[in-house]
C-alpha cells in the first residue's frame, strides 16, 4: 500500500524501544488508529513535535501488518496553554479519556474529532468556565453518539408549555406535571433549558458562544454529567494528574 496523507490529533502515546513511540491518533476518516513513529524521542527527530500528546497535525504515513508508519509530519495546533497550566491540561486530559473510549477504528468521527478540537482551543486559549466547557462538550457528544434530548415537547404527554425538568430516563424534557412521576427528573431555570437547546441545534462553531449564571452552571453540570454516565453506562470522573 501507497502513502496516505491525513490530519489527526495524538490521544495517547507510549514509548516503544529506545527511541521508537506507539501513538494512538484519532482521525476523521479512519477513526483511532495506532501509528508507530520510528525515532521520535531523538532529540533532533523530525516527528519530535509531531508525536506529542495532543499535538493535531498533517501526517504522512504508509499502513504496515499491524499499524500505521509515520513518515512525516507537519505539526497545526500543539495547544501550548494545556502545558502550562495544570487545571487546563487536567480537563484535557478528562475529554481526551471520553474520546478514546468512544471512537473505533474504521469509524468516520469527523464530527467528533471537530467537536473535540473546537473543546480544546476553548480549554487552551480562553478564559472560559471550565466545567461550562465540560457541560456543552458532553451534552454535544452524545447528541452525535444518537442520543439527543427531545427538547420541543414534554417525552411523555406532549405537551410544548411548562417544561420544567430533565429527565434522565427518558431522555428529555418533561412537563411540571409528568416530571412528578419521573423520579430521575432534574427540575431546571429557563436559562438551563435554553442552554441545553442551543447546544442541541447549534453549529460547531457556535457551540461554546454563551455564557450562564452560576445557577444555571450547575443545573446544567448535574443534568449533563448525569445524563452521560446514563448513556454511556460509566461514571467519568476528572482525576488528579499526580
Amino acid at each position: 500500500m501507497g502513502t496516505i496523507k491525513m490530519n489527526g490529533i495524538i490521544i495517547a502515546e507510549n514509548n516503544m524501544g529506545d527511541f521508537d513511540k506507539m501513538l494512538t491518533m484519532l482521525t476523521p476518516g479512519l477513526g483511532k488508529i495506532s501509528c508507530a513513529a520510528k525515532g521520535a524521542r531523538r532529540p533532533k527527530s523530525a516527528l519530535l513535535a509531531g508525536s506529542q500528546f495532543l499535538c493535531f497535525g498533517e501526517y504522512i504515513m504508509y499502513k504496515g501488518a499491524n499499524t500505521y508508519n509515520i513518515n512525516s509530519c507537519e505539526t497545526i495546533e500543539v495547544f501550548y496553554n494545556l502545558r502550562t497550566d495544570l487545571d487546563k491540561l487536567k480537563y484535557a486530559v478528562h475529554i481526551t479519556k471520553i474520546i478514546y473510549d468512544v471512537t473505533e477504528e474504521n469509524q468516520n468521527c469527523y464530527k467528533i474529532l471537530q467537536l473535540f478540537l473546537n473543546t480544546l482551543y476553548m480549554i487552551s486559549e480562553t478564559e472560559k468556565d471550565l466545567n461550562l466547557i465540560l457541560s456543552i462538550f458532553k451534552m454535544k457528544l452524545l447528541c452525535i453518539l444518537g442520543f439527543t434530548p427531545r427538547i420541543e415537547e414534554c417525552t411523555n404527554c406532549k405537551q410544548k408549555e411548562k417544561l420544567t425538568a430533565f429527565s434522565i430516563k427518558d431522555n428529555g424534557f418533561k412537563c411540571e406535571v409528568c416530571m412528578k412521576q419521573d423520579k430521575s427528573c432534574i427540575t431546571m431555570k429557563e436559562g438551563t433549558k435554553t442552554a441545553i437547546k442551543y447546544i442541541v441545534m447549534s453549529p460547531p462553531k457556535k457551540l461554546f458562544s454563551f455564557n450562564l449564571d452560576e445557577e444555571c452552571k450547575k443545573e446544567l453540570e448535574i443534568i449533563t454529567k448525569l445524563y452521560f454516565n446514563e448513556k454511556l453506562e460509566k461514571e467519568y470522573k476528572i482525576d488528579e494528574l499526580f
